[in-house]
């Protein structure tokens, strides 16, 4: 299978290659971005390289799909967005973002969340689409339900972080729904 990228009217969404690991680095090594994404703020550039050779291999075996975030204004990487624990078999994925804060309500992640459940849904067949989030994290389960998500209940101890497990919330879309909403 062949990466396809996907297109916004503000955004691009590409392959995540090498010359993006600075830029990557530079936005998971700030500590408000990672508050709530269930693993700690990078230290080291060699993460950051470790992450996104992660992304080539599981997109090879079919686990998961990670477009890097392009602003078209300025041809800048501004953050990622992607389909998680992709079952192809079963027909369903967690969706996952990340946004440089520069970037934050500005409606940029809505934009690419947007595209992202459009291409699992009418591309890949996919039925389900999950996500997760940290109770405190409003920010994200507002944008999720914007987009149709809905919320299904807390996965106790679910996520760990900063040496302790923390409670989510799963939030969910189906195919049918979306089909009928007319996203």
């Amino acid at each position: 299978m062949d990466f396809y990228e996907l297109e916004t009217d503000r955004l691009k969404l590409v392959e995540i290659t090498d010359e993006y690991i600075d830029r990557y680095y530079a936005i998971m090594s700030k500590d408000e971005v990672t508050k709530y994404y269930g693993m700690p703020s990078l230290t080291e550039r060699e993460q950051a390289e470790n992450i996104v050779r992660s992304f080539r291999d599981n997109f090879a075996v079919k686990k998961s799909i990670r477009w890097g975030i392009i602003w078209k204004e300025t041809n800048a990487f501004i953050g990622t967005v992607g389909l998680n624990n992709w079952s192809p078999y079963s027909r369903k994925a967690e969706v996952g973002y990340e946004l440089d804060p520069a970037f934050w309500r500005k409606g940029m992640t809505s934009e690419a969340v947007s595209a992202v459940v459009d291409y699992a849904f009418r591309e890949l067949g996919l039925y389900r689409l999950g996500a997760v989030t940290f109770p405190q994290n409003e920010a994200s389960s507002g944008l999720l339900r914007r987009l149709g998500f809905k919320e299904e209940g807390v996965l106790r101890g679910y996520l760990f972080q900063n040496d302790h497990n923390h409670d989510s919330l799963m939030f969910s879309r189906l195919r049918q729904e979306f089909l009928m909403e007319g996203y």
